[in-house]
């Protein structure tokens, strides 16, 4: 069975003369474990899918179920729980608390959710991130690399169902840029992360298992990339 499906989704704004459609009648499945890619040019629509995937936005129409759920039929409280509990949201700017060190930046969607930290997943996210010797530093302590590193920890230390990326390494330079997409590939490939990253490099999507583009508000096209 499929992790998510989205249903003949689309998302307005506006009305009118003023009426923008930034998505229009989208419809796709993604897999467990699969790793996918959305591109397309700016003001295409890709980001707003993003966060209507991740419960943050909602749509006009249509559906979103992840795991056979419709996202959308939960009230305020249940989304937030959602997302917190079934959501890694990984953006291009880190979004870190500046006065929260790495290990604390990393741990809070747990400890904001009443739940105790996996001690042994936190180590080893600090491990496999290369942050361990980081871990009481605050974000003005560390590169944008590393900063980016910390929100990937913070994505994954909740072990959710499918983490999304959006434009992870737009802001930074081609080395670190490697170096993200490799590690977002290890959440996918080790730990079994549904991965659906946005970004408008195609020498990244292609390192995807898929590609989806996305051109004024509708898939332009749906391809495997490897199997």
């Amino acid at each position: 069975m499929e992790l998510l499906k989205v249903e003949h989704l689309s998302k307005v704004y506006g009305k009118g003369e003023n009426e923008v459609r930034a998505l229009d009648d989208v419809s796709f499945l993604i897999q467990p474990r699969e790793f996918v890619a959305i591109i397309g040019p700016s003001g295409s629509g890709k980001s707003t899918l993003l966060h209507i995937l991740g419960g943050v936005d909602h749509p006009t129409s249509g559906h979103v179920y992840l795991d056979g759920k419709d996202v959308y039929s939960q009230n305020e409280e249940q989304l937030a729980i959602f997302r917190r509990r079934e959501i890694g949201l990984i953006y291009q700017f880190y979004n870190l608390i500046p006065v929260l060190d790495v290990e604390e930046n990393m741990t809070l969607p747990v400890l904001m959710d009443g739940r105790e930290v996996n001690q042994e997943r936190l180590k080893e996210l600090l491990h496999v991130l290369d942050l361990k010797g980081r871990k009481k530093h605050l974000p003005n302590q560390l590169s944008g690399g590393q900063q980016q590193r910390v929100s990937i920890g913070r994505a994954l230390m909740n072990a959710p169902a499918i983490v999304l990326a959006d434009e992870p390494t737009g802001n930074l330079d081609s080395k670190n840029s490697q170096e993200i997409m490799e590690l977002l590939k290890i959440s996918n490939q080790k730990y079994g992360q549904t991965l659906v990253v946005i970004t408008h490099d195609e020498n990244l999507a292609l390192q995807a298992d898929r590609i989806i583009s996305i051109e004024d508000g509708k898939i332009a096209r749906d391809e495997v990339i490897r199997r």
